[in-house]
């Protein structure tokens, strides 16, 4: 028997107001979804700083520099392209950066390069695992910007299950590009539809 019409307009009423809640929670609380509170909690060997956009690089680099500053981490490492856009080599480009912007605490930084294929956060993991086995870490701090810390947390501890040894954290540094409230700001809002759908895609195991 076809279902009465109060009954089906009374569900979409319910459904309605679910998108509507839903909705607002997501503009509400949406980009803490993203961010992981997971800082070392003591000293760690190492701070590693991820890849990013020049903003987010920039912002990510300062986080680390601040670690160390700070005595939480004794060394950095510095994921980078093995060379720019123009067949510059970047660690010396770097180093140059470092030195002039954080002096003395430049010494303390050393640079993994990674090929042009690697192009995602599980890639740019298992690329930089063989130099922080060549180092003999046994505990690393990952740091990025805020709203990547959750999926970098999943992915990491996913690559590091084949050592088992090495304790990982992650800190999350605030993004320029990245501006709360996430919807109010066309970047904002497109790096958080982003990087929400790869979080999902993260959480299923992918």
């Amino acid at each position: 028997m076809p279902l009465p019409a109060s009954f089906l307009l009374r569900s979409l009423l319910w459904l309605l107001a679910a998108a509507v809640v839903i909705a607002l929670g997501l503009l509400r609380w949406g980009g803490s979804l993203l961010i992981a509170s997971n800082g070392p909690p003591g000293q760690v060997d190492a701070a590693i700083v991820l890849q990013g956009s020049v903003v987010a690089e920039k912002a990510r680099v300062a986080g680390a520099m601040d670690l160390l500053r700070r005595g939480l981490a004794d060394r950095a490492l510095l994921s980078v392209p093995k060379e720019s856009y123009w067949g510059q080599s970047i660690p010396p480009l770097a180093r140059s950066f470092l030195q002039q912007n954080y002096g003395d605490l430049a010494s303390r930084v050393d640079f993994c390069e990674t090929d042009a294929e690697v192009n995602s956060t599980i890639q740019e993991a298992q690329a930089l695992s063989p130099c922080i086995q060549q180092h003999r870490w046994r505990s690393i701090v990952i740091v990025t910007s805020n709203y990547h810390t959750r999926r970098a947390q999943i992915l990491w501890r996913r690559i590091a299950r084949q050592n088992p040894n090495l304790g990982i954290w992650v800190e999350g540094v605030t993004d320029p590009e990245f501006k709360p409230p996430w919807w109010r700001h066309r970047q904002s809002a497109k790096i958080w539809l982003t990087e929400a759908s790869k979080l999902v895609w993260a959480m299923l195991g992918g």
